[in-house]
């Protein structure tokens, strides 16, 4: 664990990002060689497939997630006043919140997999195999639900390293059942999701195995858990906004998935392994806003709001340069990245040409998250929200829509940097109004 609240704030933040960056690109890294898998040996239909399940599960889950999201704010402001109690309190209301919520999820998923496959308009080819992996996956959803939940609390307390660990070994033992399950047994996509589940399912127990013998404020006794109504509300208040910012941004996938699905499966697999590269490059921003969430949550925590103008700057810089090289090795080694997928010259082409538009961009997506993340660490979620469906559902898909009848399938990628570059602009004129201050869970003497 780590106190954010003292310290040079451009390493603290730093430190504790890379941890997390760590951990998601290799868990990026494990999508990608499962889709390189799945590409050269299943084919690119099974590959669209596995795309298009995707947003969908995303979809899914991203309403909890984002709920789980409160809890971190709340956990990360209790662990900076030092109320340790109200920390332990928090982390069991979140486990019993998940395992109920994941349960749920599994089940109306499981049911409706087909008929949710159908209303995004996939080829009639690929929904077979996309009902399977999508089946298989949600069946695991309650180890996903659960090393996301962990990891989380984790990050409350200023501890990302521990999470990385287990999802560096996960990762690993994924490639491997997914060389076993596909190469080997022929078990085609039901093999690629059964693997996921089997590493997430382990990364889980065993890092819960951990931190119960290693950390007291994360142990996890089923039968002793607490529920405690008024931290699981103040947690709400926070992560619902989030939640419905994520599952509307995944619903929006859906739709943008709807467009793309009308130009044929060479389309749909270009864009498959492309947004999955995309998901790659945009990591860097992604886990310095989530670093930058926890350190403005202690520090505010903490009554030091002064540290936040400094750890936004920092992380501002941070952000940019990574955005700018990814940018660089994306434009210049785009197509050799994508040949690495499949050999279908149309494929490699259409997903080439979303990277050159969409990579291009990068810096203002970064700039968007990070600003973002400012706000989600005061616990001001509700705003962001507005700003992230407006920019998404008023501008990106009515933008994809209009686009592609006047430009085709390029259309659809322009679309998206335009959707970011309204969210950034919005994003950075809340943050001028300096609103978001005033919704600290946390309260001290002289603040509202």
């Amino acid at each position: 664990m780590a106190d954010l609240t003292e310290g040079k704030v451009g390493s603290l933040i730093f430190k504790f990002a890379i941890p997390m960056l760590l951990g998601n690109v290799f868990q990026q890294l494990y999508t990608i060689v499962n889709s390189v898998i799945v590409g050269h040996v299943l084919g690119k239909t099974a590959l669209a497939a596995i795309g298009a399940s995707f947003p969908i599960i995303f979809a899914l889950i991203s309403m909890i997630i984002g709920i789980a999201t409160g809890f971190t704010i709340v956990i990360a402001q209790f662990y900076g006043a030092k109320d340790l109690e109200k920390v332990r309190k928090a982390i069991d209301t979140m486990y019993i919140f998940l395992f109920v919520a994941s349960i749920s999820i599994s089940i109306l998923g499981i049911i409706f997999s087909e008929n949710i496959l159908r209303l995004t308009g996939l080829p009639e080819e690929v929904i077979p195999e996309a009902k399977i992996y999508l089946n298989v996956y949600l069946a695991g959803a309650i180890f996903l639900f659960g090393f996301n939940g962990t990891s989380s609390a984790l990050r409350g307390l200023g501890d990302s390293k521990t999470p990385l660990y287990f999802l560096v070994i996960a990762n690993i033992v994924n490639i491997f059942l997914d060389l076993l399950f596909i190469v080997v047994f022929k078990m085609g996509v039901e093999g690629a999701a059964l693997g996921t589940i089997i590493s997430q399912a382990g990364a889980f127990l065993t890092m819960i195995f951990y931190l119960n013998r290693k950390n007291e404020l994360v142990k996890l006794y089923v039968r002793k858990l607490l529920f405690d109504r008024d931290i699981f509300n103040k947690s709400i208040k926070i992560g619902i906004p989030t939640g419905f910012q994520q599952t509307f941004v995944a619903l929006g996938m859906i739709a943008l998935y709807g467009i793309v699905n009308k130009h044929g499966t060479d389309v749909i697999a270009a864009y498959s392994v492309a947004s999955r590269l995309d998901s790659l490059a945009s990591l860097p921003a992604m886990n310095f806003g989530a670093a930058l969430s926890a350190f403005v949550g202690q520090n505010l925590g903490a009554n030091k709001p002064d540290r936040v103008k400094s750890g936004l700057k920092a992380t501002f810089l941070m952000t940019s340069v990574v955005s700018i090289i990814v940018t660089i090795v994306n434009v210049v080694f785009g197509r050799y990245i994508m040949a690495m997928f499949t050999d279908d010259a149309n494929v490699i082409s259409v997903g080439y040409q979303y990277l050159i538009i969409v990579s291009s961009f990068y810096i203002v997506f970064s700039t968007m998250f990070v600003i973002g993340g400012v706000m989600r660490g005061a616990g001001d979620t509700l705003i962001p929200m507005f700003i992230t469906l407006f920019a998404l559902w008023v501008v990106r898909i009515p933008m994809a829509y209009f686009l592609a009848d006047h430009m085709g399938v390029v259309g659809i990628w322009w679309a998206i940097p335009i959707g970011w570059l309204f969210g950034m602009c919005f994003s950075y004129i809340y943050y001028l109004t300096g609103r978001w201050k005033t919704k600290v869970v946390v309260k001290h003497a002289g603040t509202a």
